[in-house]
């Protein structure tokens, strides 16, 4: 079977590099100006691994309990911090849903079509970006002060297969999925970043400025690996 893949072009990037997203997509990132052509020579080099990582995390989906597919939530739940929200889904004859937040309570109410899925969804989605940035905005800005490295700017997405990025300007894009992982492993993908304020690239002296940062990376950079059995099935899975 042919393998599919997908190629991203990389200004930090000095070498070809191959990552198994959280759902066992294949990237491929080459540098600016690489010959994309030699890609399936790489490919057909590194099958082997390529073959074992997919394997592996095939086999840990698999370990991990089963979360329902083709349903929107009833209940939310984060880890940092740690909150839940309820989520109630009132039909009605209105042409547009809308979703309204009782923080008091903890509870979303989606109004409207609420036979829509996908609709439904993006309605979360959208909510889960404007939370992520009312909790994770402050934490990148106190986690920075505590390690004296500055950034410029942050925002919040929800990228596919990256948990945070940093541009050259110094500015951060967070991961709105980052909610649903434990604390110490948002913190470490703060003081990864940070890191790439200073060395914009996975260096020797990249990697020594994190272990001073943060002396457990090691750890915490294998299971940073392992968390995509965080993510709720529904902030993935598309309805259409």
């Amino acid at each position: 079977m042919e393998l599919a893949y997908s190629i991203r072009e990389s200004v930090r990037a000095k070498h070809v590099s191959i990552k198994i997203s959280l759902r066992g997509e294949v990237e491929i990132i080459v540098p600016k100006g690489f010959d994309q052509r030699r890609v399936p020579e790489l490919l057909q080099r590194r099958q082997d691994w390529i073959a074992k990582t997919t394997e592996r995390i095939a086999t840990e989906r698999q370990a991990t309990p089963a979360e329902p597919t083709g349903a929107l939530p009833d209940q939310i739940e984060w880890r940092s911090p740690p909150l839940t929200w309820t989520v109630a889904y009132l039909p009605s004859d209105a042409p547009n849903l809308s979703l309204t937040t009782q923080k008091a309570s903890h509870q979303l109410i989606l109004r409207g079509p609420t036979h829509h899925l996908e609709a439904c969804r993006q309605a979360l989605r959208q909510w889960l970006t404007r939370q992520s940035y009312c909790h994770l905005a402050p934490w990148l800005k106190r986690t920075s002060k505590e390690i004296s490295l500055p950034y410029s700017r942050v925002s919040v997405r929800g990228q596919k297969t990256r948990w945070a990025s940093c541009s050259s300007q110094k500015s951060i894009s967070l991961n709105h999925k980052l909610l649903f992982l434990p604390p110490d492993l948002v913190r470490y993908v703060f003081i990864h970043e940070l890191c790439h304020t200073v060395h914009l690239n996975h260096s020797a002296k990249f990697w020594a400025l994190v272990e001073k940062k943060e002396p457990n990376y090691r750890a915490l950079d294998a299971e940073l690996n392992k968390a995509w059995r965080y993510i709720p099935a529904w902030v993935e899975q598309s309805f259409e």
